[in-house]
């Protein structure tokens, strides 16, 4: 009777000890099965990531080659990527190390995202200023008495890209008006009607530009190469800069409309020329208007 209960309890705990192993080997298998399973996300993610990276490095290459002002900027944020992308090769994947990478990453694509928005304002800027170069050719070859000075200011527009931070002024223009002697302003084309030169210009908002009071010298130079005004000068490097009057603006980051005017008397007919130059003598905008 007694070595029948041993049996039962010897059998009893035999199958216990087989259930908890069973158990046991289950659990083992869920917890291979899911470590193969994050093994395999993890490597997919880490491929997917250097393969963005290697991307976004090629797209750098491109960037530079065909960008100067910018070069520097440039360099230094794909140097970041490079970097990057050593560390995720590198790494053996593990979760905590593939979340940073992805951060990093994230970050990095935004300053590239700002850069090549960048870059693209440069490129229309640098269009419009090798137009406007190559209209003001033409100007010079019809005023040799101002050629030294503004030959100075074309060499400096070939060689230079504005910066996102400059400010471009738009919109340049100049009306010729008869001044009655109630105030009132009429619009003329007319010479021997003119006696006041209305002068307005735009200034863009720029919220990467620095504010404070602005200074632009506007010349103004008549179908005799006559300049209206004031006609003072101020150093242009080795030349000199002769000018019709000053506009000084403060400018916090908004668009500025500027309006000047510059009174005369016996305005010559034909074709006049209108540059604004910034605080660094340097070309930032020109029209030209006709009287007959």
């Amino acid at each position: 009777m007694e070595n029948k209960s041993n049996n039962s309890g010897l059998k009893a705990a035999i199958v216990v000890l087989a259930l908890l192993l069973l158990g046991s080997i289950g659990y083992i298998f869920k917890l291979s099965s899911d470590n193969k399973e994050t093994v395999t996300t993890l490597t997919a993610e880490k491929n997917t990531l250097s393969e963005e990276l290697k991307a976004k490095i090629a797209e750098y290459d491109t960037m530079i080659a065909d960008n100067t002002a910018l070069k520097e900027e440039l360099q230094a944020e794909q140097a970041k990527m490079v970097a990057l992308l050593e560390q995720v090769e590198k790494s053996k994947g593990d979760e905590a190390a593939m979340a940073k990478y992805k951060n990093e990453y994230f970050r990095l694509k935004r300053e590239m995202d700002n850069l090549v928005a960048e870059n693209k304002i440069l490129k229309e800027q640098n269009v419009a200023l090798t137009s406007s170069l190559d209209s003001t050719n033409v100007v010079l070859s019809d005023a040799k008495k101002f050629n030294d000075t503004l030959l100075t200011q074309n060499e400096s527009l070939t060689k230079t890209v504005e910066k996102g931070s400059k400010l471009a002024v738009l919109n340049l223009k100049v009306l010729a008006v008869k001044q009655r002697s109630s105030g009132k302003q009429i619009e003329t084309d007319k010479a021997s009607r003119a006696d006041v030169l209305k002068v307005s210009f735009l200034i863009a908002e720029n919220q990467i530009a620095k504010t404070g009071a602005r200074e632009y010298y506007v010349q103004i130079i008549d179908s005799k190469n006559n300049i209206l005004g004031e006609k003072k000068t101020i150093p242009a490097g080795d030349k000199t800069l002769t000018y019709s009057f000053i506009s000084t603006v403060k400018y916090e980051n908004k668009t500025v409309q500027v309006n000047e005017e510059v009174p005369g008397k016996d305005f010559a007919k034909g074709t006049y020329f209108v540059n604004v130059f910034d605080k660094n003598a340097e070309l930032v905008s020109k029209t030209s208007f006709e009287l007959k």
